[in-house]
């Protein structure tokens, strides 16, 4: 679920509590400047609250992948489809609810645009009076009194005296109270709420408590408030001339006239306004719980899942941990002070980014000549421990290749540059890392650098990587969009990470896509045809030029997502 459909969703939900809890409360009493305020506060709180950890949510939505299983130049966030984002039937459904909701969001705003300007247009057709002191605007014979901010339409000639000083007192406290501000905010909050039903029985809430608040500004003046209530009965049959405004007669009149008749509520009874704020703080608890809840899910399975096949083939390879340092005896880090996180709110970032580590890499990996002369190629994994201060600690090869290129790849990381600390709730931490280097002898794909590249020229590592339009975040979406979870694998309980190798071309085409690890025939083919799909990229550019680069991307497919969130550094 996106931020905003999210967002949303708790705007909604927010509306319905807060109606369903003035129904209960608020609905029969007379306190009507009270339940005006209530009224905006439940529409300003829905709109305010869901924002209150949003922040958090969007830590919740990052796919945090601390360890990876790493087969291409550079790192790319893992993915993982979970079971219930698979079925078709469900995507086309969301779009078509997604038609039907801005179609009806573009229709009513026309509506209360025409309405809006309608109401202008009358404003400039209509001749100015003064009335008994009151500056008022002349309507045609057959239209209701109404007031529009401090512009106030009737037409005096259809009107006695005596009813004439009740719409004048009527519709100024409409224009000193500024109501058509409530007016004009719950009509665009039910524009944009429309399909939620209590958005529109709050709307007329809203519209009625004006009319109770004038209506009870008149027979405070009013020697006689029974005369004033047959005033309006005899304005019933009678057009109004906006819809948008804050009219003299508004249906249905009955309730008007039943509040009229009403005895005044006790003053004690306004402390039950103050339940207002234990339910503000409820809602507020329960999103942040929810939030909390998203946040543990999203984080999920795949980090300890990846974590253990690193952890294996560090235990299956002795020779590369010998060029490790020592660990501690149990070969855990101590909690507290020492904890190393896999996975943190802020991940370490070398200085100026992926394309600046590309640039160091590039520059200082040497390709051992024993290795060059006995044709040792292949990609080698590094861990290692990014400090609270940045430093680096604990290089360990956890995939390696050669005796001499295992000790370039550790000299070179053990070498690097400070680099920006990894945070959890807001402090520094020691964050485990890994970083893949190729050492490839140059053929057909890799060629020596030259002042024009050949179009057939594949890289591994450029200046300026190719770029998903959007970037990380982009990508992310598009997987989480696209990526549907195969019904077989699903019923067989199959999941697994496939890896797809691709080549983005020097026009940003995502080309030769292929399975380089295979999960299941199911599995494979889904990630192939989002792989396929993809938009183009920004191409990646070696001194200028755009180029060829090979990727992989790893996609994992799980069934169950649920994990601890921080993982201690393990033997």
């Amino acid at each position: 679920m996106n931020l905003e459909l999210a967002y949303f969703l708790k705007i909604n939900v927010g509306i319905a509590l807060f109606y369903a809890f003035y129904r209960l409360f608020f609905y029969k009493d007379t306190f009507f400047a009270w339940r005006r305020a209530a009224l905006l506060g439940f529409f300003i709180l829905s709109l305010a609250y869901p924002l209150m950890n949003l922040q958090e949510w969007i830590k919740g939505s990052k796919p945090m992948v601390a360890m990876v299983d790493l087969y291409a130049s550079t790192v790319l966030p893992e993915f993982t489809v979970n079971a219930d984002q698979t079925l078709d039937w469900q995507k086309i459904i969301t779009h078509s609810v997604g038609y039907i909701y801005g179609g009806g969001v573009l229709l009513l705003f026309l509506r209360f645009a025409i309405q809006l300007a309608s109401i202008i247009c009358l404003r400039l057709q209509s001749k100015r009076k003064i009335v008994r002191g009151v500056g008022i605007y002349e309507l045609p014979q057959t239209s209701n009194p109404f007031s529009f901010f401090h512009w106030i339409f009737i037409s005096p000639s259809l009107h006695t005296d005596e009813e004439l000083n009740e719409i004048l007192i009527h519709e100024q406290t409409h224009a000193r109270q500024h109501h058509s501000i409530d007016v004009l905010f719950s009509e665009l909050v039910c524009i944009a709420c429309w399909l939620n039903p209590f958005v529109w029985l709050m709307k007329r809430e809203v519209r009625n408590n004006l009319e109770y608040l004038a209506d009870h500004q008149v027979i405070k003046t009013s020697p006689n408030y029974q005369t004033y209530q047959f005033h309006l009965l005899g304005l019933a049959h009678q057009k109004a001339a906006a819809n948008l405004s804050n009219s003299f007669n508004v249906l249905p009149l009955k309730n008007r006239i039943k509040m009229m008749n009403k005895k005044r509520s006790k003053e004690i009874g306004r402390t039950k306004y103050l339940l207002f704020l234990p339910l503000a703080i409820l809602l507020m608890i329960i999103s942040n719980i929810e939030s909390v809840a998203r946040t543990t899910k999203s984080i999920a399975k795949e980090v300890i899942q990846t974590m253990n096949q690193e952890v294996s083939k560090s235990k299956a390879t002795p020779s590369v941990a010998e060029s490790a340092p020592p660990q501690d005896k149990k070969g855990d880090s101590k909690k507290g002070e020492n904890q190393i996180f896999c996975v943190v709110e802020q991940m370490p970032d070398f200085p100026g980014g992926m394309s600046a580590l590309m640039t160091y890499l590039g520059k200082n990996v040497k390709y051992p000549p024993i290795a060059i002369k006995n044709k040792t190629e292949g990609r080698i994994v590094v861990k290692f421990v990014v400090e609270k201060d940045g430093t680096i600690s604990k290089p360990l090869v956890a995939k390696g290749l050669s005796k001499e290129t295992n000790a370039e790849a550790l000299r070179v990381i053990s070498t690097m540059p400070q680099w920006t600390p990894g945070k959890q709730k807001g402090k520094a931490v020691a964050v485990e890392f890994a970083i893949p280097i190729l050492f490839k002898l140059p053929n057909k794909e890799v060629q020596p650098v030259e002042k024009n590249y050949k179009a057939s020229t594949i890289f591994e590592v450029v200046e300026k990587m190719p770029q998903f339009p959007g970037g990380m975040q982009g990508m992310i979406k598009y997987l989480g969009e696209n990526l549907k979870y195969p019904v077989d694998a699903e019923k067989d309980k199959i999941q697994g990470k496939v890896i797809v190798s691709m080549v983005v071309d020097r026009t940003g085409k995502v080309t030769n896509p292929h399975i380089i690890k295979s999960v299941s025939p199911s599995l494979d083919a889904e990630a192939l045809r989002v792989v396929n799909q993809m938009p183009k990229w920004t191409p990646g550019k070696q001194k200028g030029q755009t180029v060829n680069v090979r990727y992989a991307l790893p996609i994992s497919f799980s069934l169950n997502n649920q994990a601890d969130t921080t993982i201690k550094k393990s033997k």
